[in-house]
């Protein structure tokens, strides 16, 4: 079992490039920057463990599977002590502790979910049967909001299919995709998880190995893009988890107080840092100051602060490049004469990376803080009069992830919830994946399915047999 110093002197290397905590500005530790070379010899080794891999049983598969899951139990302290200092996130509340929690659900829940032979066809004259093959080598690209948890999203459906994984953590938390690697490497053979770290190049030679039979990529819709025009030349197989700007919407039957602390973590969740958040909260007239102002007061509770304090729940952005994007944004509502509700005035000369919970009202729909992702701690609040033109907002941009529906009517919610365009929709909660639950995007969210027997499926070659 690994302490903290442990674990981290496991990880890093003399000479590397410096990682630094972005709460304080302290360096953590120092990390490896790879080449394409060894990019190269990564899937390399990773092809040739492959065939013995596959050729395991899937009880075998399963068996290590489990090994996995009481390897990250044992470690979860000094996983989640260095996740807190790299990305930030405090260790209480659901971020830390509460994502090394997650890597061990969705590495149980992906094993002992059984994927038996399907007969598709038995009439008497046809027998058909459905099988899932492994596809050979997997490359995992990993964002850094949840370094951790994703990564185990890509990486165990992709091992437990027969496949081995090539994963490349984020650059911007390096350490903690290294760490946790470090720990499922403690169980597995050499050559099936091999991780390789550096900046979005290695990411594209990933993508352009002819070697490597399938890509799994959460992160913006550009890099999905760009993603998708390299695998073009082999017709890769892809599962992207891009870009979302969620919407929820607010019906007019709701208790304003009974529904804060669902929007609020809906929004501010990881705070703000996650791909399928709450980031657009539209809210008709009739209890629009209602829900804005029970909102402030359940915000204004939850303490900000260094991830390490016990008592923090919200932490700083992981990066300057993020804080910018937030900033920016909100400057701009601020400048449309939006009201600003709380929050909106960060202290740009302090230590760390560090924005104030803001709820932005009386927005202007059109307004960049509304179009435009902020994956960060700032909510628009848009209100609305008529409910068809609130859906038809919520639908009108490229992206869907997610999106919510807030109502004290079930049936109501979920005719509303049928036409939202988003690859989930939530009634009364916003987030809330499950391992048993397929989860994917709608339009320019990407495409694919992660989680339950449909995410095992996407890592494996579908083969029917007849006859």
């Amino acid at each position: 079992m690994y302490t903290y110093e442990t674990l981290l002197a496991a990880i890093t290397v003399e000479g590397g490039r410096e990682v630094h905590n972005p709460a304080t500005g302290e360096l953590i530790g120092r990390v490896p920057t790879h080449t394409a070379a060894d990019v190269d010899a990564a899937i390399d080794r990773a092809e040739a463990a492959q065939p013995a891999w596959a050729a395991l049983s899937d009880e075998e598969r399963v068996g290590y599977m489990n090994k996995i899951a009481d390897a990250i139990e044992a470690n979860a302290e000094a996983l989640a002590e260095l996740l807190s200092r790299e990305q930030g996130k405090p260790l209480n509340g659901p971020n830390a502790r509460f994502e090394v929690g997650g890597c061990v659900a969705w590495t149980r829940v992906p094993a002992g979910t059984p994927l038996p032979v399907e007969v598709v066809v038995d009439d008497g004259e046809t027998y058909a049967e459905m099988h899932y093959r492994p596809l050979g080598v997997v490359g995992a690209i990993t964002p850094w909001n949840w370094p951790m948890m994703i990564a185990i999203w890509q990486i165990i459906p992709s091992l437990r299919m027969g496949n081995t994984v090539v994963s490349k953590p984020s650059e911007y938390t390096t350490l903690s995709g290294l760490a946790l690697n470090h720990i499922l490497n403690t169980v597995l053979p050499a050559g099936v998880l091999e991780t390789v770290a550096g900046a979005g190049d290695l990411g594209a030679r990933l993508v352009e190995s002819d070697k490597i039979a399938k890509i799994m990529f959460t992160g913006s819709t550009r890099t999905g893009k760009k993603i998708i025009e390299a695998s073009s030349g082999n017709v890769k197989r892809l599962t992207l988890e891009l870009g979302g700007n969620d919407a929820g919407i607010v019906l007019d039957d709701v208790d304003p107080k009974a529904i804060a602390e669902g929007l609020f973590w809906g929004a501010f969740i990881n705070t703000g840092q996650t791909c399928a958040a709450l980031k657009r909260l539209y809210v008709p007239d009739s209890i629009y100051d209602e829900v804005v102002n029970e909102l402030a007061a359940f915000a204004a509770q939850m303490p900000m602060g260094q991830g390490l304090d016990e008592q923090n729940v919200l932490g700083p952005l992981q990066n300057e490049m993020q804080f910018n994007v937030v900033d920016r944004l909100v400057e701009s509502a601020k400048a449309s004469g939006a009201r600003v509700v709380m929050g909106g005035n960060p202290d740009r000369d302090a230590t760390g990376y560090f924005y104030p919970t803001t709820l932005i009202a009386d927005i202007d729909p059109a307004n960049e803080l509304v179009t435009e992702e902020q994956f960060g701690p700032a909510l628009p609040i848009i209100r609305y009069s008529d409910l068809d033109e609130a859906i038809r907002m919520a639908n009108e941009l490229e992206v869907g992830l997610g999106g919510s529906v807030w109502s004290s009517d079930r049936d109501r919610a979920r005719a509303v919830a049928a036409r939202v365009q988003a690859g989930t929709v939530w009634i009364n909660s916003h987030g809330t994946i499950n391992p048993f639950v397929p989860f994917g995007g709608a339009k320019q969210s990407g495409y694919g399915q992660e989680f339950g027997v449909a995410g095992l499926k996407a890592v494996a070659q579908p083969q029917v047999i007849q006859g």
